[in-house]
């Protein structure tokens, strides 16, 4: 927005406004226009410029900081906000992962029974094998027991029958 120049003290204005060469009219304006002269017959002060400036700022510099502090208010909340969700993602995740790790012990205790229920048996057909061994040890020791009293019975019985054959007898 362009500012009219200086005025006289009779609040004539002085000159063409600040910002316009001689012969140049401000935007909108032509040569032709009904207001032509308006501009000259319009003087503000850079006091009365600086004071409608404070004016103006006075009058929405206030909201427009409580505008910023609002925004900076939920910038910072919009923050915690994002933490807090942040934290509850790795939460959910932890929740997840726990239910993993209690599928797993699950699923380990099954596997922990099954291997208890194999040694068992292992441990059951170990002893029956050993007492299998023990008792086939025995038998074979009894069948050769047997055997060699069958076999120092067919000496006996050879001798016996050796004794008894008829003997030719020697001449001199």
């Amino acid at each position: 927005m362009s500012v009219p120049g200086p005025t006289s003290p009779d609040g004539v204005l002085a000159g063409p406004p600040r910002g316009l060469g001689a012969g140049k009219l401000p935007p909108g304006l032509s040569d032709t226009s009904p207001d032509e002269g308006l501009l000259e017959d319009l003087t503000v002060e850079d006091k009365a410029v600086e004071q409608l400036a404070e004016g103006l700022l006075s009058h929405y510099l206030p909201d427009l900081q409580r505008s910023k502090q609002a925004l900076q208010e939920l910038t910072q909340n919009q923050v915690v906000l994002l933490d807090t969700l942040e934290q509850e993602i790795s939460k959910f995740k932890e929740c997840h992962s726990m239910l993993d790790i209690n599928a797993l012990f699950t699923e380990a205790k099954h596997y922990h029974a099954k291997l208890v229920n194999i040694r068992k048996e292992m441990l059951m057909l170990h002893e029956k094998t050993s007492k299998l061994k023990k008792r086939a040890l025995k038998l074979q020791q009894k069948r050769q027991k047997e055997e060699l009293e069958r076999e120092q019975q067919r000496e006996k019985e050879f001798e016996r029958e050796k004794q008894l054959t008829a003997k030719p007898a020697k001449r001199t």
